[in-house]
């Protein structure tokens, strides 16, 4: 895991998307509710922002059409893209001095949010900074080739998209780190929900954890913290055997199918591993107008209790805990998602209040 300063202390901190039009309103928000990790915001009503195109930028045999974008691996000038796409990550494996003004930079029309936060934080103290990045099986699984076949079946278009994204990971972590050493770069994996699904039956958890592990290895080979954040339920033991820093998950709709691997969560927590509580709802409007800080607090208490043990109480945990909304907030309407930014932030200092004073 990675050697760093930075203590999770029950901090809060969101998930990456907020349903407004205005990145600099959204970080109104964000600086009022998580000063202490800020992140960059993503504006679902922006196309660019999408999720499974942000991070395509320079990636080779990318294709629009009709608003559905899509690698046309059938292109004459493919293979020459491809090559030359190769060349650079080989170069930069050599000489990452370069990485900072390559193909694999994040533009502003793609994340003007992290441009606006970098602006923002230089003269705003924050114990750390965070971002996130679409995961590798999330775009493998979601963008296709002119077939429309995913492409992770294209040994090629895997690699592509696990080498750029990689890169792309690492770019972040090195812009971040320019505001904060302390940075945290969530991999947003909803399409790992699907695990066990007859769509994936032919997909091995050996290949699911090389592709997670060549971005975590990018993130913290740049000095990151690599977290992922999975909004549903998945293969929690894989997930966490692997060498992440961090697991988020959905606490509020499926901690009973996460805390049924309690042998592997207390190992992970052993080796250092942050437990990142996604416990504020975002899924049903409903429930986030039913819940608050307070209740939250006692749900919070009676899951904690079933990983107390004689060697993990309260305050342990918590030291090695963040509380987080359970998803973006970007489906949800302002007024709910103002709401969620709330009570998270309530929740984190109640619990702090409560076990470490």
């Amino acid at each position: 895991m990675t050697q760093t300063s930075f203590t999770a202390n029950g901090l809060p901190t969101l998930i990456g998307s907020i349903p407004l039009a205005s990145h600099d309103q959204a970080l109104e928000w964000i600086f009022e509710m998580t000063p202490e990790i800020p992140l960059w915001p993503q504006l679902p009503g922006l196309a660019q922002e999408g999720m499974l195109v942000q991070f395509l930028e320079g990636f080779p045999g990318l294709t629009s059409d009709g608003g559905k974008t899509y690698f046309n691996t059938l292109a004459a000038d493919f293979d020459d893209e491809s090559l030359a796409f190769f060349e650079d990550y080989l170069a930069l494996l050599e000489d990452p001095a370069g990485l900072a003004d390559s193909r694999f930079q994040i533009s502003k029309e793609r994340a003007a949010g992290l441009y606006c936060l970098a602006e923002r934080l230089q003269e705003r103290p924050s114990v750390a900074v965070k971002g996130q990045i679409t995961g590798p099986f999330t775009l493998l699984t979601g963008i296709t080739d002119q077939e429309q076949r995913a492409s992770y079946y294209d040994p090629t278009l895997r690699e592509i998209i696990q080498k750029g994204l990689a890169m792309k990971a690492a770019w972040q972590v090195g812009f971040l780190k320019k505001i904060n050493d302390n940075v945290i770069l969530f991999m947003d994996e909803p399409a790992l929900a699907g695990l066990g699904s007859s769509a994936f039956i032919s997909i091995s958890r050996e290949s699911l954890a090389e592709d997670q592990t060549e971005i975590i290895t990018a993130i913290q080979e740049a000095g990151g913290l690599a977290g992922v954040h999975v909004c549903a339920n998945t293969d929690w033991p894989l997930l966490l055997s692997l060498d992440y820093d961090i697991i988020n998950f959905d606490a509020y709709g499926y901690f009973d199918r996460f805390v049924s691997y309690k042998k592997e969560i207390h190992a992970f927590l052993k080796r250092g591993g942050i437990i990142a509580w996604g416990i504020v709802p975002t899924a049903k409007e409903e429930d986030v107008l039913k819940e608050s800080s307070a209740s939250l607090a006692e749900l919070w208490k009676k899951q904690v209790a079933q990983l107390c043990n004689a060697e993990w109480d309260y305050p342990q945990i918590l030291a090695q805990s963040l509380i987080t909304p359970s998803c973006g907030t970007g489906s949800l309407s302002p007024a709910a998602a103002r709401k969620v930014l709330e009570m998270t932030r309530d929740l984190s200092a109640a619990l702090r209040r409560t076990y470490l004073p």
